[in-house]
């Protein structure tokens, strides 16, 4: 078996909805694909992680910081932006380059 037709049967697999013959073949490949294995155990854990979870309540100390930290970058890239427009305006290469 290819690790294409691996990936395309992958759904299937982690839904335990194949019939047994493709299965074993499947779990045949896993021994062997370290890149399969790898695919095929991440993609089982990130459902069952998900699978179980809850939305869960930041505390609001933690919901500041992350909103003033989103803020700050927001504005830094507002002021690279302005930046560069600036530059557009005035004809001022920055990079060196001599306007044209």
């Amino acid at each position: 078996m290819k690790c294409s037709e691996f990936l395309k049967e992958l759904t299937d697999y982690l839904d335990d909805t194949m019939d047994p013959n493709t299965k074993a073949e499947l779990e045949e490949h896993l021994q062997w694909c370290h890149n399969c294995y790898v695919v095929c155990n991440t993609t089982k854990r990130t459902i069952e992680i998900y699978r179980g979870s809850q939305l869960y309540e930041l505390p609001d100390e933690l919901r500041s910081r992350i909103h003033s930290a989103i803020m700050t970058k927001c504005k830094c890239h507002q002021n690279s932006l302005e930046a560069v427009e600036s530059v557009k305006d005035d004809g001022v290469a920055t990079t060196g380059e001599k306007p044209s």
